[in-house]
């Protein structure tokens, strides 16, 4: 079996348990991917163990906001923690989107732990062709 090891991976960690779980007012980051797919912009944000009840996305202008909250799992009295490293409390991720992307239509799925936005590519920003015309309305300057 193979091992990757990052040196950083226990600093991180340590600086996470320092600094608690991530509150409404100083949520963690959260990892995400974005890239065009044909006339889409695809956003997708990782967010395992998180209900879809506990997600929240909003887009003012062209500000798109994505929080999220994760719980402790409800334990029986006689469980005894041994190790916890997966991340608790709230995330939140903010994306200034341009003006080229249509933010009426956007889509959400929420499968497998993972939130996938599709925001579509606005039509006055997909390339168009321009007619030429051509007829006797055109004068010609001389000099």
């Amino acid at each position: 079996m193979l091992m990757r090891t990052d040196p950083f991976r226990e600093l991180d960690r340590l600086a996470q348990q320092l600094m608690g779980p991530g509150t409404w007012s100083r949520p963690s980051a959260m990892p995400m991917d974005a890239y065009r797919e044909g006339d889409e912009y695809v956003v997708a944000f990782d967010l395992p163990g998180v209900s879809a009840e506990a997600i929240d996305i909003d887009v003012e202008r062209n500000m798109l906001t994505v929080k999220a909250e994760r719980r402790p799992v409800t334990k029986a009295d006689d469980v005894q923690m041994e190790l916890s490293e997966r991340p608790l409390g709230v995330f939140s991720r903010q994306i200034v989107l341009a003006d080229t992307l249509d933010t009426e239509r956007i889509k959400a799925d929420y499968d497998a732990g993972v939130l996938t936005l599709r925001i579509p590519i606005a039509e006055r920003a997909k390339p168009r062709k321009i007619a030429i015309g051509v007829g006797s309305g055109h004068k010609e300057i001389s000099g």
